[in-house]
């Protein structure tokens, strides 16, 4: 009884250490949060611009009541122009008891990754701020930016959107 126990055991903590992240793309590149701070995924809509607010924060919508600032993470990373069209998504995240939309160009799928599938982040010296990175995750040939969403939306953010939603 006692070795089929350990042979058990295992594969129930690999299961239990694996960590689920919603794929999506900006650009050519594709990204990874932690599934577990995703609410909702929607369609596109043009939001209500706010005045003086900074150019990646597209501006606000009402989500059943709630006033949610929606941000282009196209425009937040420096990756070029964005564009709008049916494949655009908007994830409604949940980062820091905070109800926030993220703009992104597509969402592909949730993969399951286990420790062993996240590499580090490579150092990139002050050239480039990787500190919101939890690592690559690396899926049979993908390749995937893991990104820690709570450090993106760094506390001076957060406070902004706070101003936004009010």
């Amino acid at each position: 009884m006692q070795a089929s126990t350990a042979l058990v055991a295992p594969d129930a903590t690999a299961a239990a250490l694996a960590s689920e992240f919603l794929a999506f793309t900006l650009g050519q590149e594709e990204y990874g949060i932690h599934i577990l701070k995703v609410q909702e995924l929607r369609g596109y809509e043009t939001p209500t611009r706010i005045a003086n607010a900074p150019e990646y924060i597209k501006g606000v919508v009402n989500l059943r009541g709630i006033i949610v600032p929606i941000i282009d993470m196209r425009i937040r990373l420096n990756l070029g122009a964005p564009t709008y069209d049916q494949f655009t998504v908007v994830i409604i995240l949940n980062v820091a008891g905070r109800t926030i939309g993220m703009v992104v160009d597509s969402v592909s799928d949730v993969i399951m990754l286990s420790p062993e599938q996240v590499k580090p982040a490579p150092e990139m010296g002050t050239a480039l701020k990787t500190d919101y990175l939890i690592g690559l995750g690396t899926l049979d040939q993908r390749m995937v930016i893991l990104v820690d969403i709570d450090k993106l939306m760094s506390g001076s953010e957060l406070g902004l959107i706070d101003t936004l939603g009010s």
